[in-house]
């Protein structure tokens, strides 16, 4: 909380921490949080310098570690996540990174070795599934995907050298959903830590933390920005999780710059509104199209028809901003109707005020193979949607023409 504000952050609401959760108002008195645009900052004496490189003190030093408006945004991001009881307690910590997928990277980086093992979830967004697959090997890093819906397969492919248990739910961009709980207590008896991708369900929807998740990643990219403008990510969780997290980020500079932070962190403020919008639209909009005899099926989170419908009703309080609309016709029908659309935009993001409209299959997981794409659910003609602030009529015309 800002420093003059008289209420324990622990009796308000996720929309008040969102809102009211400031960085201390300097001495010009100012509403808004300025921003901080310095790549260093002075010390005090010689012995302040060297108190704070030996981090025998707290305080800011160079951009690249930390400032004072990355401080706000994750300060924020551990209220919403983790509470403001764990964050007074010292439990949780976080880091602002430059993109979601530099915080993906950082926190499967700063905890393994050559000669580990990672198990994940078997559908993950295509750069994650390049990291596990291209990447990680090159230092040695193994690892193996377990089906979402068979318990057995977590059980079969647990190794003693996993470090660490990676997933992410609702899955990019198929929606299936993991069961949180469940998964948390196989982790934790293991003793293996548990990292969850929440970038679709955002805290406002889903706090995997509370669920027994040892961290929580995010691109904020995504819905915490909302509208498109800037790449951004975020690392919270367990203190000494994020202890190896910081230190892997401070030397090899994924940071986040001020200016971003600052955007970010006023975009927490609109959150929880934004969220409402896109769920009641994306609901509207699964269920218009259900049964449409242009599509094979429509997958959302919150339709009964969905196969983890009472998981998602559980462990979410909404389904989410993404709808996965399944053409009849595959390639040509999914390039058909991305060339009709006239309102919704054709991009690869997502999150965004505008209605969004991907096709996985030739972008954000082309570089699956059709083997790797069909075993996590991805046809080619299955299209993302995106679903925006637009009033929701207009999303449904534009794409009731596109698939005429």
């Amino acid at each position: 909380m800002s420093a003059d504000h008289p209420f324990d952050p622990s009796a308000l609401g996720f929309e008040t921490l969102a809102v009211r959760a400031q960085h201390p108002v300097s001495a010009e008195r100012e509403h808004s949080v300025p921003l901080y645009l310095t790549s260093s900052f002075r010390f005090d004496d010689a012995e302040h310098a060297r108190a704070l490189f030996a981090e025998e003190v707290t305080g800011n030093v160079y951009s690249r570690y930390a400032s004072p408006n990355t401080d706000e945004f994750v300060h924020k991001l551990c209220l919403l996540e983790a509470g403001a009881e764990a964050v007074r307690e010292g439990r949780v910590d976080g880091i602002a990174t430059a993109s979601g997928m530099s915080a993906v990277f950082t926190a499967i980086a700063a905890r393994v070795s050559s000669g580990d093992h990672v198990l994940a979830s078997r559908a993950l967004f295509g750069s994650t599934h390049q990291i596990f697959t291209r990447i990680l090997p090159k230092w040695g890093v193994s690892h193996d995907y377990a089906d979402v819906g068979d318990p057995s397969s977590w059980e079969r492919l647990v190794r003693p050298s996993t470090r660490l248990i990676f997933v992410e739910t609702p899955s990019n961009p198929g929606l299936e959903l993991l069961d949180l709980a469940w998964l948390a207590q196989f982790a934790n008896v293991r003793g293996i830590p548990l990292v969850v991708d929440n970038c679709f369900a955002t805290p406002y929807l889903q706090r995997p933390l509370a669920l027994g998740a040892t961290v929580v990643v995010h691109s904020a990219t995504k819905y915490i920005d909302g509208q498109g403008r800037v790449l951004g990510g975020a690392i919270v969780g367990a203190r000494d999780y994020l202890a190896d997290c910081r230190f892997f980020a401070r030397h090899t500079g994924p940071a986040l710059s001020a200016f971003n932070a600052w955007l970010l962190s006023k975009s927490l403020e609109t959150l929880a509104v934004r969220m409402d919008r896109h769920c009641s639209n994306a609901l509207a909009l699964a269920q218009h199209f259900e049964g449409h005899t242009a599509l094979e099926s429509v997958r959302y989170p919150f339709l009964p028809s969905h196969p983890q419908h009472d998981l998602a009703r559980r462990q979410m309080t909404q389904g989410g901003g993404i709808v996965v609309l399944n053409l009849r016709g595959g390639l040509d029908a999914g390039r058909r109707a991305l060339d009709r659309l006239r309102l919704c935009s054709h991009s690869a993001n997502l999150g965004d005020t505008r209605t969004i409209v991907t096709h996985p299959a030739s972008t954000t997981h082309s570089k699956l193979s059709p083997a790797e794409r069909a075993a996590v659910g991805i046809g080619d003609g299955l299209l993302r949607v995106s679903v925006g602030l637009e009033q929701v009529q207009d999303i449904i015309a534009d794409l009731e023409q596109a698939l005429a």
